[in-house]
């Protein structure tokens, strides 16, 4: 992938947004209501600009479903999995979509090998740091580094959605600012 492809701005046509794991089995993780919290805006968000949302759940047998305060719309059917990258899981599928944005536990670990797995694929990927999170933060600061030294780009909910948006002054605007608030 082309380094402008990887920094270019993301826009609502070809971005989907990927929740990855945010399932109760980590709710006793220090950094899981943040990043619960964060991913729930960017589902609101993405809901407001039409951005498709793909939601996946590791093992929801063990680990169970993804958290309420995410907000997962009512249509939206996580993606079952007990591989580790999400790319790899029966059913997912970013339905001719370019750009992802990534969100979810672990940063390590699933958000990690997701992310790898999209940029091998030429799609662009925005983690978004304030939205993910691992057991450990030292885990979560590797992953971080590992993901941009391989070509993801690092974002925040605020500066993602914004992105999305392209301009103030729209309606959509006015309701991305209320979620971001």
């Amino acid at each position: 992938m082309s380094e402008a492809s990887r920094t270019r701005l993301f826009d609502r046509d070809g971005a989907a947004l990927v929740v990855v794991d945010v399932q109760e089995g980590f709710r006793g993780y220090s950094t899981f209501g943040d990043v619960a919290a964060a991913c729930g805006r960017l589902v609101e968000g993405a809901r407001i600009l039409g951005v498709p949302i793909i939601a996946t759940e590791q093992y929801p047998k063990g680990l169970k479903h993804t958290a309420p305060e995410v907000g997962l719309p009512d249509d939206a059917e996580a993606v079952e999995k007990s591989v580790f990258s999400a790319v790899r899981a029966d059913g997912f599928n970013l339905a001719g979509r370019n750009q992802v944005l990534i969100c979810g536990i672990e940063t390590h670990v699933c958000v990690a090998q997701t992310a790898l797995d999209l940029l091998d694929r030429g799609v662009a990927v925005q983690v978004v740091t304030d939205a993910v999170g691992s057991r450990h933060a030292h885990d979560r600061e590797v992953g971080l580094r590992r993901l941009e030294r391989a070509g993801a780009v690092l974002t925040t909910v605020e500066a993602a959605l914004l992105e999305l948006c392209e301009r103030a002054g729209t309606p959509e605007f006015k309701a991305v600012q209320k979620v971001i608030l």
